[in-house]
């Protein structure tokens, strides 16, 4: 920690992980080992880009870089128990020219137990020489320890977020879950309502379509999110905007066929089951509606 007499608090922190200590790490003095408080702290650095809605390695592409660890310190106040659940908290404390300083703390319940400061630099992955951390990174990092959002949603058409939502698609639907691109690919495209969410690296995360309504049904497809950030609420922002679209243009109900294994993001957005299930693409698939207000 930057002050060795300072006593982390839980508002110190506005992002957590939460985790059970398994019979696995726990020593023969019947306490986490000390080893395994580095790894509790490297796991919750990894949620800590999901909170960010960046899919680490493509956003580390993406900006033509990486983060090595340049030193890692531990501060022992406590310990942590087999099955004991506690919340790791961790924030980027301060950014350099090139590095990057992360403070963590491990909490059972109120109860500071471990500390720990861990030193990245931004370089090449190639000669792994240092870089200057990008501004885009250097903003998001810090846009989002002061609370604000990671991510924006946008409507058009395919010429303005086709290769986006494409490319996320085919990630999806065709590599992901081996669906035809021939049954993928479709002349709607080219006339419907597109939605994106895009991460504050300019990633698109995640996308869906409105197509037109009939009898004031509209229908809503080709929902996609990256599978490394779903339950991040980004395909409920895309569903919103999607949504508002159809109220606006006066459509009273909204249908989808929804994948079985996403019928219960569905239902916690309001929709509800219509008719027996089908096959589409092999893939076992229920109509659902939702009413708008």
């Amino acid at each position: 920690m930057t002050e060795a007499t300072a006593t982390p608090q839980r508002k110190d922190f506005r992002f957590f992980h939460r985790l059970r200590v398994r019979w696995a790490e726990v020593d023969m003095q019947k306490i986490v080992f000390n080893a395994h408080y580095l790894m509790y702290f490297d796991t919750a650095i990894g949620d800590y880009w999901r909170a960010m809605a960046l899919p680490y390695e493509e956003a580390m592409h993406s900006l033509s870089g990486d983060l090595y660890v340049r030193k890692a310190t531990i501060d022992f106040r406590g310990s942590a128990r087999m099955d004991d659940t506690i919340d790791v908290g961790m924030r980027c404390a301060r950014i350099g020219n090139s590095s990057m300083v992360f403070e963590g703390a491990l909490f059972r319940q109120g109860q500071f137990l471990v500390g720990c400061e861990l030193v990245y630099v931004f370089a090449d992955p190639a000669t792994q020489t240092s870089k200057s951390v990008p501004t885009v990174l250097r903003d998001a990092l810090m846009g989002f320890e002061a609370g604000e959002p990671m991510r924006t949603v946008e409507t058009g058409n395919w010429d303005t977020l086709g290769e986006g939502a494409g490319a996320l698609r085919r990630a999806v639907f065709i590599e992901e879950q081996n669906i035809p691109k021939e049954l993928e690919w479709d002349a709607h495209d080219a006339v419907v309502l597109h939605a994106v969410a895009r991460n504050r690296v300019g990633q698109v995360i995640a996308t869906g379509r409105l197509l037109p309504a009939e009898d004031g049904v509209s229908h809503i497809g080709r929902v996609a999110v990256h599978r490394n950030l779903r339950g991040g609420g980004h395909g409920a922002a895309v569903m919103k905007a999607l949504e508002e679209a159809a109220h606006a243009r006066g459509d009273r109900v909204v249908a989808l066929n929804a994948q079985r294994s996403a019928e219960s993001f569905y239902a916690r957005l309001g929709y509800l089951p219509q008719g027996d299930g089908f096959e589409e693409a092999g893939i076992p698939h229920i109509e659902m509606r939702r009413t708008l207000r």
